[in-house]
């Protein structure tokens, strides 16, 4: 297993990052940087590639909608250039609410666009003369533009042709693509005792399609950590606030992905209450809405026996990267105990 975070969105990115120098130290392999509707994600990991020395960057996520797909190849060329090889591109849909709210862009057609940006990152990764039919027609078609277009190739030599490509998915379909053309998977809201029973089935069909060249489907897991007695229920609390927001808040009733796939997994009278209850503006109600065993099992909270428990879960439901919030005085430290633990 590896060991993984994630950089919060907050106002200050130069002590967020400075602070992945230490956690560098303490043993982390992978730092990932998001982006919603914050501070982009390119800029910080661009700083990040400069200030660290071993520990992998990536994405999670860059949203497929607001850039084109050579776009998308470029920055991660980029990145991967200045850190070294050490950069994984995480790509994803996000939804409609920030997609058209925030960027003013229609979304629609998610997976098929997620397969034509990994298709199209991987010629401009190997230096082909870049040319698409279908969603992204490259060179554009007689009748659009000026008709001077012509394909092109990148001008540098990345420095992998190779790049690990990891996509959020939580539909069936696009979890069927990510099991059959990515090397990782981001998944959200996940208990990993249902990853079988609930994703099986798409992860099945997409491995039969698998290129052996890719590997083994690299998969995240784990949640908000804390190790110390005195921590435990805030952060429980911050688990209940941060699955209430995305359950209940992030997408209208009927399109919201993350509640769906709580759903999916035996919560389905609690997904409607909990979603009912953050939309009518009763977030605390929300939160308290969220059964304590899930809880339990979508974070790394409690006593060394807990914990322990909670992540041979993981590694035994094919999760290869423990990723963790932590919630200590000591985020060093609990960073040392947990590589040891899974080392």
């Amino acid at each position: 297993m590896k060991l993984s975070t994630m950089l919060p969105y907050g106002d200050d990115p130069i002590r967020n990052a400075e602070a992945v120098t230490d956690m560098e130290r303490a043993g982390l392999d992978v730092v990932w940087a998001a982006e919603a509707y914050s501070f982009d994600a390119v800029s910080l990991l661009g700083f990040l590639a400069a200030r660290t020395e071993r520990v992998e960057i990536g994405s999670a996520i860059l949203p497929i909608y607001s850039r084109t797909p050579t776009l998308t190849a470029m920055s991660a060329a980029g990145l991967d250039a200045l850190s070294g090889g050490r950069f994984n591109l995480g790509l994803g849909a996000s939804g409609p609410q920030v997609i058209e709210g925030f960027h003013g862009v229609p979304y629609d057609k998610p997976v098929g666009r997620t397969r034509e940006i990994i298709d199209i990152c991987r010629k401009t990764w190997r230096r082909e003369r870049i040319t698409n039919e279908g969603l992204y027609p490259i060179p554009l078609p007689e009748g659009q533009g000026t008709g001077l277009g012509k394909p092109l190739k990148l001008i540098n030599h990345p420095k992998r042709a190779d790049i690990p490509i990891w996509v959020a998915a939580l539909g069936d379909k696009n979890l069927e693509m990510t099991a059959e053309l990515a090397q990782g998977w981001l998944p959200h809201v996940v208990l990993p005792e249902k990853i079988q029973e609930v994703f099986g089935d798409a992860l099945a069909a997409g491995f039969a399609k698998r290129a052996p060249e890719l590997g083994p489907l690299q998969i995240t897991g784990g949640g908000i950590c804390a190790l110390e007695e005195e921590m435990f229920e805030p952060a429980r609390q911050a688990a209940r606030g941060m699955y209430a927001l995305y359950i209940g808040g992030m997408g209208a009733r009927g399109r919201n992905f993350y509640n769906t796939v709580f759903a999916r997994q035996g919560y389905a009278d609690e997904a409607k209450i909990v979603q009912d209850l953050y939309l009518d503006g009763k977030k605390e109600e929300a939160m308290a809405a969220l059964p304590d065993d899930f809880i339990d099992k979508v974070s790394l909270i409690g006593p060394e026996s807990h914990v322990r428990e909670r992540i041979a879960a993981l590694r035994e439901n094919g999760i290869t990267h423990l990723h963790v919030n932590p919630m200590t005085s000591d985020v060093n430290g609990t960073f040392e105990k947990l590589k040891s633990w899974i080392s």
